[in-house]
């Protein structure tokens, strides 16, 4: 079982994947965290370039390409076109420290608790262990029909039975919704979502923006049953100036 959401700082967690693997970590710090992961001799786990923040001598790094034609697109558009696989070679147990590369929360995410996939945002996939497959989100059929769903900006999907960790900015909210339960979010704000979420995306009105002021916001309804996790600082706006008052 993976930890919740809400981890405290430098609690230990324990991590057992289906085929009874155990795999030790700690999540450090408050609000810019990092998470320590331990590794047996030859456990292997993935991480996206530039989150190692440190590691024990017997840590590896080699590079993992995208498939032929998922690189060549993500290299034209000006993507990272490699992860980072991280091996213990050593005959002891060895341990990686993984930060995000902004001020963000961490979120261990267990695959098995969400039917073995979910939908993120490619900003927020910090790295994996064990059963964990990163692929491309294809449009939801549902939703071409009744405009732009949510999956526009979900473009990564985890598939697998592993344990994967996630990052968002500012404090992090799960929310679980029944079915037919409706929850509208600013775009933005979703980290990742279960699949079984329908989703319509819309801009707020121009007459709300003539009345309160300020920039349209891409607002998204959320269709339950299903879990969604929101961030209240999404990280493209930490660098966006503050709006004068």
């Amino acid at each position: 079982m993976a930890a919740p959401v809400f981890s405290s700082p430098f609690q230990p967690y324990v991590y057992q994947s289906t085929q009874a693997v155990v795999t030790p970590f700690q999540i450090l710090g408050g609000e810019v965290q990092v998470v320590q992961i331990m590794l047996k001799s030859q456990e292997k786990i993935t991480a996206k370039p530039g989150t190692v923040c440190y590691m024990s001598g017997s840590i590896q790094m080699d590079n993992i390409y995208f498939p032929d034609n998922e690189g060549v697109w993500q290299w034209l558009f000006g993507k990272n076109v490699t992860s980072i696989l991280l091996s213990n070679t050593g005959s002891d147990d060895g341990f990686v420290g993984i930060s995000a590369l902004s001020p963000a929360r961490i979120l261990p995410i267990d695959l098995v608790n969400f039917g073995g996939e979910i939908l993120c945002q490619p900003d927020a996939f910090l790295c994996s262990v064990n059963d964990v497959t990163i692929t491309n989100n294809a449009v939801n059929p549902r939703v071409r029909n009744g405009g732009l769903g949510v999956e526009v900006l979900l473009k990564h999907k985890l598939v697998g039975q592993g344990l994967a960790f996630l990052v968002g900015g500012g404090s992090v909210v799960q929310k679980i919704l029944d079915d037919g339960e409706v929850l509208v979010v600013d775009a933005a704000c979703i980290i990742a979502m279960t699949s079984t979420i329908d989703s319509r995306m819309k801009y707020t009105s121009p007459v709300r923006k003539v009345v309160f002021g300020g920039d349209n916001q891409l607002m998204t309804s959320l269709t339950g049953p299903g879990v969604v996790f929101i961030q209240s600082l999404p990280f493209h706006r930490l660098s966006q100036p503050k709006p004068e008052r």
